[in-house]
């Protein structure tokens, strides 16, 4: 399997720390995702739904489940790592989650109005941080260590990115 089936726009890379010109080009890409996400959900068959990116990879329905289940438990992070001192956060199983009946059974659109709604909170919550705020940190048990809010909104930039491009892999390969 071809990295750049896996990742189209490349990997993440942790560890960096950010400009405030350049946080606030994340929350742009955060606050635009619903609109992309509707413009590609516009051109999904049924049939496209059901295809993948790559051989062994989530379909396209399985991807926009994800997104509204993966940025939903990003906006209470955020929210918790600003209310409380290095909060340890939950981490879940996205491919379990990936494959439970609502998955399966409930239409794209239920999702992407979640979407929409997360986003629309979510970046009044990330606009309205300051530059301390930015440097908050969340614990991961996962990984053992912290992250500052400011590489969380990047990860989240970088994850709707990848996940559109994963779409736009299936509708070209359609």
């Amino acid at each position: 399997m071809s990295d750049k089936n896996t990742h189209p726009i490349g990997k993440f890379e942790y560890g960096k720390t950010y400009s405030a010109t350049e946080t606030e080009a994340h929350i742009k890409i955060i606050e635009a995702l619903p609109t992309i996400i509707n413009s590609i959900a516009k051109d999904l068959t049924p049939s496209l739904l059901k295809k993948s990116y790559r051989e062994g990879g989530w379909n396209a329905q399985q991807i926009i489940h994800h997104i509204a289940d993966s940025h939903s438990n990003a906006l209470i992070r955020v929210k918790l790592t600003l209310t409380e001192d290095s909060p340890v956060i939950k981490p879940y199983n996205q491919d379990a989650w990936a494959v439970l009946a609502d998955v399966e059974n409930t239409s794209i659109y239920v999702s992407i109005k979640m979407i929409e709604a997360i986003h629309a909170r979510w970046t009044a919550v990330l606009k309205a941080m300051t530059e301390t705020d930015l440097k908050r940190k969340y614990i991961h048990p996962e990984y053992k260590k912290e992250f500052m809010l400011e590489e969380l909104i990047a990860l989240y930039s970088w994850h709707g990115d990848h996940h559109c491009e994963q779409l736009k892999v299936i509708l070209n390969n359609g």
